[in-house]
C-alpha cells in the first residue's frame, strides 16, 4: 500500500466498510490520517496495519474495550507481557461460557424439537413449550 491511500482502498485492502473505518478513528481506536490538498483522507501503512490489529481482535471476538486495551499495551514494547496474558486468558474464560451457554441452549432446543410429532399449529409441542413461563 502506497502512501496516501483512499479510505476506500484501505476498506477493500482489509475487509473492512468505510463507516466502520471513520467509526474507529470517531472512537480514537485508528488515528485520523493526514488529509490531502483536496481534504480526502490519505492512510498510510501503519493505518493498514493498526487496521488489520483491530480486524484480527474483533474476529476473536475482543470487544473494542479490549481492542484499545490490548493496542495500548502494544506500545509498551519492554513491559512484561502478563497483562496481555491476563486479558487473552479472561476473554478465553468468557468465550467457554458462550460455548457452555451455547451447548445447553442446543440440548434445549434439540429436547423441545424431539417432542414435535407434526400436525398443526395448535397442537405444536414446540409452541407450547416456548409460551411456558
Amino acid at each position: 500500500m502506497s502512501e496516501g491511500t483512499s479510505i476506500g482502498d484501505l476498506a477493500k485492502a482489509t475487509g473492512t466498510k468505510v463507516v466502520t473505518i471513520r467509526y474507529y478513528e470517531k472512537i480514537g481506536l485508528l488515528p485520523e490520517p493526514p488529509r490531502t490538498s483536496g481534504n480526502y483522507r490519505a492512510y498510510e501503512a501503519s493505518h493498514r496495519a493498526r487496521l488489520h490489529f483491530i480486524r484480527r481482535c474483533r474476529d476473536l471476538g475482543f470487544t473494542l474495550e479490549q481492542v484499545r486495551e490490548l493496542l495500548d499495551l502494544s506500545k509498551k514494547t519492554d513491559r512484561d507481557c502478563a497483562a496481555v496474558d491476563a486479558l487473552a486468558l479472561d476473554h478465553l474464560a468468557e468465550i467457554k461460557r458462550k460455548i457452555a451457554d451455547l451447548k445447553r441452549l442446543e440440548k434445549e432446543l434439540r429436547r423441545i424439537s424431539d417432542c414435535c410429532q407434526g400436525g398443526t399449529i395448535g397442537d405444536c409441542r414446540i409452541i407450547e413449550a416456548l409460551s411456558a413461563p
